[in-house]
């Protein structure tokens, strides 16, 4: 799973090697001030995400990059039995418009960012 850390500017992530490989970088920088909300879902989310490029094991895993139909175009790095950090992005530079990251510190770290500023 992504390594996920914050400070007062910017959300910090770090991708393992595979998951380097599926998402084209490994590692990503978003400023705080780009992240317009946050949420936790309890777990896995089944929604369509749209058209990928990345791995998918149907219920297990789900990592790279997603393009819904409407347009919306996600990084996700999802691994079912974790709670799942959920950025929404907006402003000019942006490339994703939401990361959908499993993370045992989802609770932790959504409240971190409102504490920073973020709704």
């Amino acid at each position: 799973m992504a390594q996920t850390t914050y400070d007062n500017a910017t959300l910090h992530l770090s991708f393992s090697r595979w998951e380097a490989f599926m998402v084209r970088r490994t590692a990503m920088e978003v400023p705080i001030s780009a992240i317009t909300g946050v949420e936790v879902l309890p777990g896995w989310t089944s929604e369509i995400l749209g058209i990928r490029s990345g791995m998918v094991i149907s219920g297990f895993l789900k990592v790279g990059t997603f393009r819904h139909p409407r347009g919306i175009k996600r990084l996700v790095v999802m691994k079912r039995g974790h709670p799942v950090l959920r950025v929404a992005l907006g402003g000019p530079g942006v490339e994703f418009d939401e990361l959908l990251l499993s993370s045992p510190e989802a609770y932790t770290l959504a409240d971190g960012l409102r504490s920073a500023g973020v709704r």
